[in-house]
């Protein structure tokens, strides 16, 4: 994961050719200490306290168990809202992706129940945005952890360069839209598959930020053990000329 890995600095921080390569070649890139501790500190007091996300999350299970999400489309006032539309995550999703005008599409709070929560399928997010009418896979997402997000508690897994797989048919598994699992396992056979664990306490610096492609695959597993809440505050971003067309999605 070594030459996808970048680190955050306010004085100098810009998206470079390097850094693109990356991107393009293995399907995501992993910015090290893009919020510092007291932002992250308000992002999780914020979903914490937030009366409309436990009163609007829903559970979707994978087949076994379930986990529960909150999704919502229009960026609000709060932290959540200011850090989907900042120079630092909105900028660097538009210069990755070429440059130009990207929207926001929604965001999601990802929830795992401690014993309880369970896995959310290998997909692409392209796999069904490409159902809502989106012609072009020109996009991306925002990963930022909540909390620990470790192998033990269902951490994000990609499988690297599978962005380059084009657009793999998905399925209705449980309650989720999940990549065909027949192409999955191919893929497994092929391609590097990484765990990507993303600690607020056991590493330096602080914070660390994934931006994977819509066409890459990513899944967590299921919640094991007792461990503190987690959750993934995942931010999908579009290029301009791919609007929806379905605009009852």
């Amino acid at each position: 994961m070594s030459e996808s890995e970048f680190s955050y600095d306010p004085a100098s921080w810009s998206v470079t050719q390097q850094m693109v390569k990356a991107y393009e070649k293995n399907g995501y890139v992993l910015v090290r200490n893009m919020l510092s501790k007291a932002e992250i500190q308000k992002l999780r007091a914020a979903v914490e306290s937030s009366k409309g996300i436990q009163r609007h999350a829903f559970g979707r299970s994978d087949g076994d168990r379930k986990s529960r999400m909150c999704v919502w489309n229009h960026p609000g006032d709060d932290i959540t809202g200011v850090l989907a539309r900042s120079r630092r995550v909105a900028g660097t999703m538009q210069e990755l992706m070429g440059g130009d005008e990207v929207y926001h599409y929604h965001s999601k709070l990802m929830m795992k129940d401690a014993n309880s929560g369970g896995a959310f399928l290998w997909h692409q997010d392209y796999g069904y945005w490409y159902n809502n009418g989106c012609l072009y896979p020109d996009m991306a997402s925002v990963f930022i952890p909540v909390d620990d997000c470790m192998q033990e508690n269902g951490c994000l897994q990609v499988l690297e360069g599978s962005h380059k797989f084009g657009r793999i048919d998905h399925k209705t598994i449980g309650e989720q839209l999940g990549a065909d699992p027949e192409r999955v396992e191919q893929a497994k056979l092929s391609l590097k598959h990484i765990h990507v664990e993303l600690s607020h306490h056991h590493l330096e610096p602080y914070t660390q930020l994934l931006i994977p492609t819509g066409k890459a695959l990513p899944q967590t597993h299921p919640r094991r053990g007792e461990t503190p809440p987690r959750a993934l505050y995942p931010t999908p971003y579009t290029r301009r000329q791919s609007s929806p067309s379905n605009t009852s999605t």
